[in-house]
């Protein structure tokens, strides 16, 4: 599996999420949700940070060997955060009836099977190109 455009993927979707969210928080919810309580702005904009932040480590971490005992902190904080959020999202779209939280919950549930994978498996060997032009 290319780990590389796992983290690549993951980063540009947490990170247009970050700045989505900490920049139209009040959209968003008015979008999602309709009417939003007043504090609600203010912990999406925290998401967003949350989510910018994940993005910036994925993405420092692309170019390292990931995966088996490789990388093992990334892996599974990312690991964690989308099993436990496409499991929230999963339960709060059974309530909510919305599309907007199936859509969300479909992508976290795709990123948590991708890094179970990633998490299970031993990285494959980097092919060295260079050896092979004789």
């Amino acid at each position: 599996m290319n780990t590389k455009m796992v983290m690549v993927f993951t980063a540009v979707v947490m990170g247009v999420s970050g700045i989505a969210l900490s920049f139209f928080p009040l959209e968003i919810l008015r979008y999602a949700i309709g009417d939003p309580v007043a504090a609600y702005p203010l912990i999406m904009q925290l998401l967003g940070s949350l989510y910018f932040a994940f993005a910036m480590l994925n993405w420092t971490a692309k170019e390292n060997l990931l995966g088996g005992i490789y990388g093992r902190s990334v892996i599974i904080g990312n690991l964690t955060h989308f099993v436990v959020g496409a499991l929230a999202l999963i339960k709060g779209s059974l309530m909510l009836h919305s599309p907007f939280v199936w859509i969300i919950a479909a992508v976290y549930s795709f990123f948590a099977v991708l890094f179970g994978m990633i998490f299970f498996r031993h990285p494959a060997p980097q092919k060295n190109n260079h050896a092979n032009q004789k």
